[in-house]
C-alpha cells in the first residue's frame, strides 16, 4: 500500500510569506514533527515559476527541506528528507528532524513510499495552483 501526499499552500501571515505544508495520509508532517509553531518552506522557493520544483522526484537522491521549528532552522535544524524515484515509486527516507530538547520527538518519521504517478500529479497540481502569489 502506498502513502498519499497532499501539498497545501498556506496564506502569508504577519511573520512569513506563503508557505507549504505536506499532508501524508491525512497528517500534517511539519506540525506532527516540529509542532504547531513550525513552518514549511516558502511556497515561492518550493514552487518556483521559472524552473521545475525541487519537490519533483528523480532517480538521483537529494535532500529536501520540508520545514523548520518556530525558532528557525538555523537554530535547531530543519525537517528534511531524502527524496528519490525508483521506477514507479517515490521514496522519502533518511529523515532529519529539528532538535528542540528531550522528548520533542522520540524518533524520526518512517520511510514513506508514494505511487510515482500520484506523487507527480500532486506536485504538478501544486505547481500550477499559484493562488498564493496574489499576496506576494
Amino acid at each position: 500500500m502506498f502513502d498519499r501526499l497532499e501539498i497545501k499552500a498556506l496564506p502569508p501571515g504577519p511573520r512569513f510569506s506563503a508557505q507549504l505544508r505536506f499532508w501524508v495520509n491525512g497528517e500534517d508532517v511539519v506540525e506532527a514533527t516540529v509542532g504547531k509553531g513550525g513552518r514549511g518552506p516558502y511556497a515561492a522557493d518550493a514552487l518556483p515559476a521559472d524552473r521545475p520544483s525541487p519537490l519533483r522526484a528523480t532517480g538521483e537522491a537529494r535532500r529536501l527541506e520540508l520545514g523548520e521549528s518556530e525558532c528557525t532552522g538555523g537554530c535547531c535544524g530543519f525537517l528534511s528528507v531524502v527524496v528519490q524515484r525508483f521506477g514507479e515509486i517515490v521514496q522519502w527516507s533518511d529523515w532529519e528532524v529539528p532538535w528542540e530538547g528531550p522528548g520533542s520527538m522520540p524518533y524520526p518519521p518512517p520511510e514513506l513510499h508514494f505511487d510515482a504517478s500520484q506523487y507527480d500529479a500532486e506536485v504538478a497540481r501544486a505547481e500550477s495552483d499559484r493562488w498564493w502569489q496574489v499576496y506576494s
